[in-house]
């Protein structure tokens, strides 16, 4: 019995060593590197180098075309199709649009007809608070109906959302006048015509009284 004991114990003591072997002189798992990309930089019709858009004008295939530009004063005026004040919310929201013209995509080596560059849909000509003058060609729109295709400043053919160039392509058939508020309009008084009296010195009629 104390045999069986015995050999009970080695073999528990055998099963330890073994673990206590594979334990320590297993491999170690190889540190694992996570390397993330770097997001690429996003990258703009337009450049913010450039600075505050001080002038807008954009134009249609057809001919149609507006302007906006900043007057002496700092407000916006419209120049065409009609010279007149602007509605300075409306004109800086699209001076702030000009500048988020996020490019979503560059293609390269493609015939400018294809993508209807060769004569453009519509022309934006910024010019900027330093004085640089900057022009992009609007093209038609994506198969996917989502972004327009467009020719940047540097001539290279890019893609841009539909939903960010609408805004402004929408000015040439809304211009961004000043709205003045109508004048209510003033009641019509109705006079009564009074009854005529009489001249001085006429005599009046006198009353004739039925005598009994």
């Amino acid at each position: 019995m104390r045999r069986n004991t015995t050999l009970v114990y080695l073999l528990i003591l055998a099963v330890a060593l073994g673990a206590y072997y594979l334990i320590n002189n297993r491999e170690k798992p190889a540190d694992i590197v996570i390397t993330l990309e770097p997001e690429e930089a996003a990258s703009y019709l337009f450049s913010a180098e450039d600075g505050v858009p001080s002038q807008i004008r954009i134009e249609s295939k057809t001919g149609e075309m507006i302007e906006v530009a900043r007057g002496e004063n700092g407000a916006w005026e419209v120049i065409l199709p009609i010279e007149a004040s602007a509605d300075q919310a409306v004109a800086e929201a699209a001076a702030s649009q000009i500048t988020t013209l996020r490019i979503e995509d560059t293609i390269t080596n493609i015939p400018l007809d294809v993508v209807g560059l060769d004569a453009p849909e519509y022309t934006l000509i910024v010019q900027f608070k330093g004085g640089v003058e900057r022009k992009a060609s609007i093209g038609v729109i994506t198969p996917t109906e989502n972004e327009y295709y467009a020719l940047s400043p540097d001539g290279n053919v890019v893609i841009i959302s539909k939903f960010s160039l609408d805004p402004l392509i929408g000015l040439i058939t809304a211009p961004p006048y000043l709205e003045t508020p109508t004048p209510s309009p003033v009641p019509t008084q109705t006079f009564t015509p009074l009854p005529p009296t009489s001249e001085v010195g006429t005599p009046t009629p006198a009353t004739s009284t039925p005598q009994p």
